[in-house]
């Protein structure tokens, strides 16, 4: 980590690298191939609307980009758990899973973080 902090969007632009070099890795046939590219579309989706989300112009621009980041993810979750059965690296393939699901749950609880009521700092 080189001192610097582990951010989430850090975190995100990692697993869609990793994700990247797993499909590499895949042997690509008539069932991989569809498997493999929506897995690539989904993971590198996460971090991409997560940016955006950084960079949102209101609150609810913000949530509504989080709440895709969420899907994207439980997505991805999905397409990885398909190829644990189709990819010749299980280990890796769960792996990714454990983290998809880590990334799933971060994001749940930022969005419910977003449903408590705002306060407004009084000093």
């Amino acid at each position: 980590m080189n001192g610097s902090p582990y951010t989430l969007e850090h975190r995100t632009l990692e697993f869609s690298k990793q994700v990247l070099d797993f499909c590499g890795k895949i042997k690509a046939d008539t069932i991989t191939r569809p498997l493999i590219d929506q897995l690539i579309r989904s993971a590198t989706s996460i971090g991409a609307n997560y940016a955006e989300a950084n960079n949102a112009a209101s609150r609810q621009d913000f949530r509504n980009k989080i709440f895709i980041a969420k899907k994207e993810t439980a997505e991805t979750k999905y397409w990885l758990t398909l190829l644990c059965d189709y990819s010749d690296n299980v280990h890796e393939a769960q792996e990714l899973r454990s983290e998809c699901q880590h990334l799933l749950m971060t994001f749940q609880k930022i969005i419910n973080s977003l449903r408590k009521p705002q306060t407004e700092n009084i000093p």
